[in-house]
């Protein structure tokens, strides 16, 4: 069935020198077990966005799988293609949701980057600039704050405003200056030490203690959703709780090739959430969800912080999911408008929380729900894709648009932070400013409250 696989798997590469040398701890990362599973039918080449885009089987997940069975039989070397190839990925995992042998394909993606990066760095050939990211900015909350109130007070002394008027916007690379058009008004450092620890229901006492899981970019970015979350939580009758020891939740560094890095956030996180001695811990991202919700797996060679880790999934939910299982808010204002609703990959794909985000739409006065073709389809953003792989990125978000205007909505709710920064830029993209408005699904929640 492969055998037009569209590869250069060449017989240089099958029999080259750097196959000899191949750090046999690298090939253990692997699971064949789950590399084997894949049946190669093909049908998660109609779900794969980067395989319809492209077209070739190597850009698809059998072609991917393919690769890393050829680098786990020690029969193809780790090497700029095989890199490319991999990172080409959304990691939207939609795929997973198509195929029929269940085989877990985001997991299988973050070990063959796992093991790109563990041989970059043997090599020496690991990027600085990586290593600041990973090392010294994601795992330290306040670093990111700060870099937060940086963003703000550039947008308060009117930066940004001068550099999109005087071009000097164009000395960034172009997803940075593309992407900046869609960033929110930061919150000020003084709006966000107003935050109350501890939110309590009103007028009823609390049916839940829920632990509101915040995030590190979320928190700086989309504060005022954050806080909007807690507060439709609370109208829903539960106590919130923001934990001030948590961290990243890790997916970046998972998606990234840094396991390492992913384990020790998670660690901390562990430990945070245990302390804090709540019903639920709670998230309002998909991706970071799906990251929390598979911390257990993180830990398959380590029993101890196994057992920890799947006590914390056993308590993590969606925020969505969350609402769904409590009893239906009482809103008090009527949304008159038509709206559609984009999935987050990882928490229609990875979670499987598809109709809750639906249902809490639909339950607004009101509102006009239409249902968009392909809305589980990947918009092109997956975490930093669309700066990494920009012209990509902005292949399948042009496409998504096309999907969008069908609908004649005048809001598209997502419940994902880079989805609504990406939904965003396509309705600049696509001239649609004043028409419709990108919004997180809790912000809609807490305007129709």
């Amino acid at each position: 069935m492969l055998a037009n696989m569209n590869t250069a798997i060449t017989k240089e590469q099958e029999t080259g020198p750097a196959c000899d040398e191949m750090n046999p701890s690298l090939l253990s990362k692997f699971n064949m077990d789950e590399i084997m599973n894949c049946m190669q039918c093909g049908f998660c080449l109609p779900a794969c966005p980067t395989y319809r885009q492209t077209g070739k089987e190597v850009a698809s997940p059998r072609g991917r799988i393919a690769l890393m069975k050829g680098i786990a039989d020690e029969k193809l070397q780790v090497d700029n293609e095989f890199e490319d190839n991999m990172y080409l990925c959304l990691g939207c995992r939609a795929c997973e949701t198509a195929c029929p042998a269940g085989v877990p394909y985001g997991s299988l993606v973050e070990t063959a980057r796992e093991v790109v990066e563990t041989t970059k760095k043997d090599e020496k050939r690991a990027p600085f600039i990586r290593d600041i990211i990973f090392n010294k900015v994601f795992p330290h909350p306040k670093r990111i704050e700060k870099l937060g109130t940086a963003l703000w007070a550039a947008q308060s002394a009117g930066l940004q405003t001068v550099a999109q008027k005087t071009g000097l916007i164009n000395i960034l690379p172009r997803p940075m200056a593309e992407m900046q058009k869609a960033v929110p008004k930061i919150a000020s450092p003084a709006e966000r030490r107003k935050r109350q620890l501890v939110m309590q229901p009103e007028n009823k006492p609390a049916a839940l203690k829920i632990a509101m899981f915040k995030g590190c970019i979320m928190d700086v970015m989309f504060y005022e959703t954050n806080q909007a979350t807690a507060r439709v939580l609370a109208k829903a009758g539960c106590e919130i709780v923001f934990v001030e020891d948590e961290v990243c939740c890790g997916a970046l560094h998972a998606h990234a090739g840094e396991k390492d890095g992913a384990i020790e956030l998670a660690k901390r996180n562990i430990i945070a959430f245990e302390k804090a001695g709540v019903d639920f811990i709670v998230n309002n991202a998909g991706g970071c969800g799906a990251a929390l919700k598979e911390y257990h797996h993180w830990f398959h060679d380590d029993p101890e912080w196994k057992e920890r880790a799947m006590a914390f999934v056993a308590k993590t939910r969606d925020a969505n999911e969350l609402l769904a299982e409590l009893p239906e808010i009482e809103f008090s204002k009527p949304m008159d408008m038509r709206v559609t609703y984009q999935d987050s990959c990882h928490l229609a794909h990875g979670q499987g929380v598809r109709n809750q985000p639906r249902q809490l739409i639909r339950s607004i006065p009101g509102v006009e729900y239409v249902e968009m073709m392909d809305a589980d389809s990947c918009c092109g953003s997956a975490g930093i894709y669309n700066i990494t792989n920009f012209d990509m990125s902005m292949q399948i978000l042009d496409g998504k648009m096309v999907n969008v205007k069908q609908t004649k909505a005048h809001l598209i709710v997502t419940s994902n932070p880079g989805c609504l920064l990406q939904m965003r830029q396509g309705i600049i993209r696509a001239g649609m400013e004043g028409q419709m408005e990108a919004v997180h699904i809790m912000d809609l929640l807490d305007r129709a409250l």
